[in-house]
């Protein structure tokens, strides 16, 4: 995937307009404000009002308010732009920025369904411009020593992530059909690409609801996924586990042929290596920087001065949301799911709801899913 580079210099940062002014827009709001390499000129939401207030709390002063994100990156000047808008915006707001030249860093997932996202894979093509998702729990140190560490088990047989946690929200996640499977587990699945090194073929899920959950919605499930290189990732978790909880990144496994790697999701992980075999040093120290959001952000930076293809480009995250998709899909219909099924499904609601004629012929031109998707990620 190529995109139009920006030059930008911390004497001469990035301008953007952040898109949403509720909890996640002060959060980036806050990382932009502690970087020397952006600076916002805007700040957009439904509710101009709450976006003044928040410009002027949050902001340095003068940044310029309103309602229709791409308008006000148009009136500014902006050449990016962070949306932070609801998953059900993403799409609409992503593709009238792309198609007027302007980069987009996005919150995940990066559309409100995997049909939608494709959509946004080819509108990226199509326009020239960068689309990377956010997928903030990956910038984690710790997820890089543990990625850096697996070559030390040699083969890996079984992942495993457990996570239980008693999360009370006020809003729509109690309201979801799915609110773990959509809302939380698409970070560690994204994290489990990443520290195998390898992508999703199949899963078995089931998803149900304690009879004490608060969530309308099925907030407890078990998916196991089989990947390429052979692995087993098993996911464990509930958002309504009251007592011993877990890290917000939960507790990992990983059983390999020499070994197994422990990590409780917050202090470095541990290897555990055969007797007799020599364990390597300390993992790679090129994640100890590596943070969040405000990580991704720098990412984001970087990719636009230098036209190197990000971590979380769109056609790389995709598989990520491709495992939610499917894992939601396994557990409606009580059987396994194949992962290219649901590509191929989503890939057909893509064309059929598809509006923009130069978008429909990208996707039409893909010889299957997976292919291109990481054909442009490479």
């Amino acid at each position: 995937m190529t995109f139009r580079r920006i030059r930008s210099s911390d004497a001469d940062p990035l301008r953007v307009v952040v898109a949403g002014a509720g909890g996640m827009g002060r959060a980036w709001l806050a990382a932009v404000r502690e970087s020397r390499e952006v600076i916002v000129v805007g700040l957009a939401d439904v509710d101009v009002a709450r976006a003044r207030q928040v410009a002027d709390e949050l902001a340095a002063s003068g940044v310029s308010v309103g309602a229709d994100a791409v308008d006000l990156a148009l009136e500014t000047g902006a050449q990016a732009l962070i949306d932070v808008t609801t998953p059900a915006a993403h799409h609409p707001v992503t593709t009238s920025a792309l198609f007027a030249g302007i980069p987009v860093l996005g919150e995940k997932p990066a559309a409100a369904s995997l049909a939608e996202a494709l959509s946004l894979a080819a509108a990226a093509e199509v326009s020239g411009e960068l689309f990377m998702v956010s997928q903030s729990r990956r910038w984690n140190p710790q997820v890089f020593a543990l990625r850096d560490l697996v070559d030390a088990l040699g083969p890996v047989g079984v992942v495993t992530t457990q996570f239980f946690r008693a999360a009370h929200f006020s809003g729509f996640r109690e309201e979801m059909a799915d609110p773990l499977l959509v809302d939380m587990a698409i970070h560690p699945f994204d994290s489990a690409r990443f520290v195998l090194g390898s992508e999703p073929v199949s899963v078995y899920c089931q998803a149900f609801n304690p009879p004490w959950s608060w969530f309308a919605g099925s907030a407890s499930a078990t998916a196991v996924f089989t990947f390429e290189n052979g692995a087993r990732y098993v996911y464990t978790g509930s958002w309504c586990a009251p007592g011993a909880q877990t890290s917000w990144n939960g507790e990992w496994r990983v059983s390999g042929r020499d070994g197994t790697l422990t990590w409780d999701g917050e202090g470095r992980p541990a290897l555990a290596p055969l007797p007799g075999t020599s364990p390597p040093g300390p993992a790679a120290p090129a994640g100890a920087g590596r943070q969040g959001i405000g990580w991704a952000l720098r990412e984001f930076v970087d990719a636009l001065r230098t036209g190197v293809v990000p971590m979380g480009e769109v056609h790389e995250n995709l598989m990520s949301l491709a495992m939610v998709e499917a894992a939601v899909a396994s557990a409606a219909s009580g059987a396994p799911v194949q992962l290219d099924d649901v590509l191929d499904a989503a890939h057909a609601d893509a064309l059929r709801d598809e509006r923009r004629g130069d978008v429909r012929a990208v996707l039409e031109s893909w010889p299957g899913v997976r292919d291109a998707l990481a054909a442009a990620a490479a």
